[in-house]
This record gives structure tokens, C-alpha cells and sequence, in this order.
């Protein structure tokens, strides 16, 4: 489904999706993910996503709407929260049809804009008007972030967060590693080390 988004720079909506599912699992946000039609014609959930949730078994539906898939919907009531964040491809569908139908039925739904991609600006921008009409609300993946956050003096979380924003939070996570070394004179972020996969070794 990737294939066809154009409303986003695709690689800057991977980096945001997977810089959101990290913020998630640092707030102990209960996190749902669902394909659809994966053997057909989808294709498998991204792995750099299925990365950060590696235990958890996506929810395989054949509907568009998430909605009317009952294991879906079963998932969201097991979660006792009233609030959903909802994200996915394409705007206008697979985002659009469950906000309308999750806010029917009671949920406060949030849409998390850039984690979501459309076939062209238009179509995205059509699909956000539909749901903000519906009574959802448009919001961002680091704006989310924040308000889990909500202060700078909550340790627990505070290193965790950085983190994400130095690895996924562009402009501004350069602007915090700046300020990090460069004005306080800490240490530089250490990234892990990568090796090239041992069957592309060549001998």
C-alpha cells in the first residue's frame, strides 16, 4: 500500500511511524497492528514496525475498515480505553472509515496526520476534512509524544524520549544532540553498530 502513497514523503512516513511506535511502548500506550489482505495483494506489515513490537502478532483482517473486523474491535475494547489513536494507510479508507464508525460508537479518536499516507495531497487532505467533520481530532506523532510527556521533569521517561527525538525528530533532534555536546558539552549519542548481513559477506 506504500507503493501508491504520494501525500507524504514515504521514507519520512516510515521514520515517523516507527519513531511513534517507540513513544508508545515507552508510555505503556497499548499498541494494535492490523493488515489487511497481506497474501492478496498488501504485502506484510513493515518490518522496521514489527521491529519494535516483535511479540505481537498483527491482526489479519480483510476489510478495509478495521471496524468491521470483529478481532479488531475485540482488541480495542480489551484495552478499557475510550481514546484511540488511529494511523495506517490510505487516509481516505483505512484510516477514515473506523474513525467515523469508532466515534459512532463512543470513542474519542485522534488522527495522527503524518502517519498517514494517500494516493496524492488531495485525497489525504479530503479524508482529514471528512473525519475532523466526524468529530475526530488531527493531530501529530511528536505532538502526541509530548502530551504523553507533558513535563520535563518526568525522569522515568525523559532519556527514552530524547532518544526517539534524537533518532527520529529531524531538524529538532539535531537541535537537541547540538545542545547536548555542543552547549552543555556532553557526550555524543553512541548509535549502535551495524555489520553487514553474514550472507552478504563476501569472501
Amino acid at each position: 500500500m506504500l507503493f501508491g502513497v504520494t501525500s507524504i514523503d514515504r521514507q519520512s512516513l516510515i521514520n515517523n511511524v516507527v519513531g511513534f511506535a517507540k513513544a508508545a511502548k515507552i508510555f505503556g500506550v497499548p499498541l494494535i497492528l492490523s493488515t489487511v489482505e497481506t497474501k492478496s495483494f498488501s504485502g506484510n506489515i513493515w518490518p522496521q514496525l514489527q521491529a519494535i513490537y516483535p511479540d505481537q502478532t498483527p491482526i489479519e483482517r480483510s476489510t478495509m475498515n478495521s471496524w468491521d473486523d470483529e478481532k479488531f474491535v475485540s482488541a480495542v475494547t480489551k484495552t478499557g480505553r475510550k481514546k484511540i489513536v488511529i494511523a495506517g494507510l490510505w487516509t481516505e479508507v483505512c484510516v477514515a472509515f473506523p474513525t467515523i464508525q469508532a466515534i459512532h460508537d463512543g470513542y474519542e479518536v485522534y488522527v495522527v496526520e503524518d502517519l498517514c499516507g494517500d494516493l496524492d495531497e488531495k485525497t489525504h487532505l479530503a479524508a482529514m476534512r471528512r473525519v475532523e467533520q466526524a468529530g475526530a481530532k488531527p493531530v501529530t506523532w511528536i505532538q502526541v509524544m509530548l502530551e504523553w510527556q507533558r513535563d520535563w521533569a518526568e525522569r522515568d521517561t525523559y532519556d527514552a524520549v530524547m532518544d526517539v527525538v534524537k533518532h527520529h525528530a529531524g531538524g529538532y533532534g539535531m537541535g537537541v544532540e547540538y545542545a547536548y555536546t555542543m552547549v552543555h558539552g556532553a557526550p555524543g549519542t553512541v548509535h549502535p553498530g551495524w555489520e553487514v548481513p553474514a550472507e552478504q559477506v563476501h569472501a
